[in-house]
């Protein structure tokens, strides 16, 4: 039997190589449009939360299936120097996934994406101990077959599982009724409700699916979410944003910090909302993660946009 240590977080979930193409504008279609870089970076949407939580101090580890490339080596590098313990599966004869990004003067991103169907992860591929031997089990859903037998496994185990959900893959139906805590782009909440009104439509998804949580990022109106009782909002911090890929991403690694620090929830959605604004400020899924200290004096001193809510 193999002898799984215990860690604080375990990400089930997508990995990628993000190519940052920086645009003067969005290109209208058939024009030509010069641009000065392109700079490919690592990303993935639980690679870099659980990249975060260990460069905050977390014992991380991640869970996944990479191509046979040279993006390979460049992940399994990274997760290395970091420490973070990686499970990396390799899929033959293709790419890792791979997304270029266009990153407007507003620091907007619009994602172009590829991925391999033989870099689906399945169910026959994990292993218990590596779900049960961790705080949190944290999930973007995408291979939801594997996503909800790792949810299952954590329920049973009295693990909490927070989700990353900025799309509806199939399957998704047996995966969010174990989830704990449902943390989902804006659109979410009125996909699976057909209510725009995030006011009904969050208690309609915690309800529905028994979250403990469910609540939706909203970019630079802050986040809102519900705990089966009342409300929480949590507006976003003021910046000069350049590139605001991979906020989710940090803003789901600031919750499962918090959470394991077990803060009120007001400051943890305090403090994603900080970790995400400034990793907005540098280019990449990952270019402005900062230390937790830089974090708390970043809430302390910088203002926030108007309340949205």
């Amino acid at each position: 039997m193999e002898n799984v240590p215990k860690v604080d977080v375990v990400g089930v979930g997508l990995n990628a190589t993000d190519t940052l193409i920086p645009v003067p504008h969005f290109p209208e279609c058939g024009s030509k449009v010069e641009i000065h870089s392109a700079n490919a970076l690592l990303g993935g949407q639980v690679a870099t939360a659980v990249t975060a939580c260990q460069q905050w101090g977390l014992r991380a580890r991640y869970v996944g299936k990479l191509g046979e490339d040279h993006a390979a080596a460049l992940h399994r590098s990274e997760f290395q120097r970091l420490g973070v313990e990686a499970h990396l599966f390799t899929a033959l004869g293709c790419s890792s996934q791979q997304a270029f990004i266009l990153v407007d003067p507003s620091g907007e991103r619009t994602v172009l994406w590829k991925r391999d169907a033989r870099l689906v992860l399945l169910p026959e591929e994990l292993n218990r101990e590596w779900i049960v031997n961790a705080r949190v089990l944290h999930l973007d859903g995408h291979d939801t077959t594997a996503a909800t037998l790792a949810a299952q496994w954590a329920r049973a185990a009295g693990i909490p599982v927070v989700a990353d959900v900025d799309d509806l893959y199939y399957g998704y139906e047996k995966l969010l009724p174990n989830i704990d805590f449902l943390i989902t782009s804006r659109d979410i909440p009125a996909r699976l409700t057909n209510d725009q009104n995030l006011r009904n439509s969050l208690p309609q998804v915690a309800g529905h699916y028994g979250c403990r949580l469910a609540a939706a990022t909203l970019g630079h109106e802050g986040v809102l979410a519900w705990d089966g009782e009342r409300f929480h909002y949590a507006p976003a911090y003021c910046i000069e944003p350049v590139d605001t890929t991979g906020a989710g991403d940090i803003f789901h690694a600031g919750f499962i910090y918090g959470l394991l620090q077990g803060w009120p929830l007001q400051r943890q959605l305090e403090f994603s909302c900080a970790a995400a604004a400034l990793n907005c400020t540098a280019i990449g899924a990952r270019g402005g993660i900062q230390s937790v200290e830089k974090i708390e004096k970043f809430m302390a001193t910088t203002s926030k946009h108007p309340a949205a809510f």
